[in-house]
């Protein structure tokens, strides 16, 4: 199997998509900033689901969804800060977004815990 058929690899590359139309209209002075950290949190999600996914190993699969959630938790952060600023239209669709990526990051986890 792909990592490309995991639905939580998925979903994270569709997140990284929004993040980047959603950034767009961030005032200019926050390009290299909140976008450009933005970015890279939701980059390093999939990124990381992939390079686990790669190494054939449960044992690492499993850390780099750890280093995969927390990405998540940093852009989750990141988002509520730029929607208090004002900058963000649909914050709380991509909250709602990363809060189903996290609850399949769990069950992946769960899952993966017990095949092995």
């Amino acid at each position: 199997m792909k990592v490309e058929n995991l639905v939580v690899w998925q979903k994270s590359i569709d997140l990284v998509l929004e993040i980047y139309k959603q950034t767009e209209n961030f005032p200019s002075e926050e390009k290299f900033c909140l976008v450009s950290q933005m970015k890279r949190a939701a980059i390093s999600i999939p990124s990381n689901i992939s390079e686990g996914y790669g190494r054939r190993s449960q044992k690492e699969f499993l850390q780099f969804l750890s280093v995969s959630r927390g990405s998540l938790c940093e852009l989750e952060t990141q988002i509520i800060i730029a929607k208090k600023l004002k900058f963000l239209e649909k914050g709380n669709d991509l909250i709602e977004k990363i809060s189903e990526i996290h609850k399949m990051m769990h069950v992946l986890s769960k899952k993966t815990k017990q095949n092995s």
